[in-house]
């Protein structure tokens, strides 16, 4: 009986000191670490989101970037760091689903190291065109690229990357061939796919849509599952010849495993709030995101979806590991 009583009397103790910590927490200022450097769209993500939250949180939230390895290095830092929620990531589809694949020696384990916040947002990819090929529709480049094998090539923002591997995926999908061209970044390429030395690339929806826009370069379909509001006049690839295609970046928000529950419940109200805010959905529109609010749960089974789709991708494709 006096087991049972203690028992009773631990458990009552750590239900209450655990709703305290919740109702007390955070009692300072949150580090968010950004894996990137600054100024690029990441960051300006991560910086606009932090603002918003801080009002929530009641303690600023710092923005810290910790650049290095494609990501790598800022995602260790806080996949090491003490679980108490005060150290966050801003985690993006490298981070979480390609670096896993693409890196013999990563330092960390995007399923077992961290504990998941929330999506914060979707980048999508536009499928740009040279003006020197013919094709003006999705369909149009799939006959071109079967008209012409072995002629076609198209570009990315390196070996490995997010749009390398769209770029993978839609060879396959069209079942056309293609030579991969990678570029240190997809703006660098823009020059050659303008004067028809590559054909296509992915790219980010904030670099290629002001191209299109002014004309020089041809915008075919979005990898969004959805049609961009920021561009509601391009249709997607999906409903354009290539069902279920889909590629297109993400961000969210990660914490250290084993962060306790009051906390990333805390954490996941006051980032959904954020993603509410009407000001802070025009900031990420200006960056080429749109507001894609998501659970921790859903977030960590949706990390776990894309790391088996871009698996199967690097696979087929035969993507060398870096």
């Amino acid at each position: 009986m006096r087991k049972v009583i203690a028992a009773l009397t631990v458990l009552t103790t750590f239900c209450w000191s655990g709703l305290s910590y919740a109702q007390t927490w955070p009692t300072r200022s949150l580090t968010l670490i950004i894996p990137f450097a600054a100024g690029g769209a990441t960051d300006a993500i991560g910086r606009a989101l932090a603002n918003r939250m801080s009002q929530g949180l009641g303690q600023p939230v710092i923005v810290v970037n910790r650049t290095g390895a494609a990501g790598a290095i800022g995602a260790n830092a806080v996949a090491k760091a003490t679980p108490d929620g005060y150290t966050i990531l801003m985690a993006t589809t490298s981070t979480h689903a390609i670096l896993p694949l693409t890196q013999d020696k990563l330092e960390y384990n995007p399923i077992t190291d961290f504990a998941e916040i929330g999506l914060v947002a979707i980048a999508p990819n536009i499928l740009i065109v040279s003006p020197k090929v013919s094709a003006n529709s999705v369909t149009e480049l799939i006959a071109f690229a079967k008209q012409n094998p072995g002629k076609i090539n198209f570009a990315s923002s390196g070996q490995g990357t997010i749009t390398h591997l769209i770029g993978e995926l839609f060879v396959m999908e069209a079942g056309i061939q293609a030579v991969h061209v990678p570029y240190k970044s997809g703006v660098q390429s823009f020059t050659d796919l303008s004067d028809g030395r590559v054909q296509f690339l992915f790219d980010s929806i904030v670099w290629s849509l002001p191209q299109i826009r002014a004309g020089k370069l041809k915008g075919l379909g979005i990898t969004s599952a959805k049609r961009s509001q920021l561009a509601p006049e391009m249709p997607t690839i999906a409903e354009s010849g290539l069902p279920n295609f889909e590629g297109s970046t993400w961000f969210g928000l990660s914490a250290p495993a084993r962060t306790p529950e009051p906390v990333l419940a805390r954490l996941q109200k006051e980032l959904k709030a954020a993603l509410e805010d009407k000001e802070l959905a025009k900031r990420l529109a200006v960056l080429g995101a749109e507001p894609a609010y998501m659970s921790g749960s859903d977030f960590a089974k949706m990390i776990g979806e894309d790391t088996e789709k871009w698996r199967s991708v690097i696979s087929r494709a035969g993507v060398k590991m870096q």
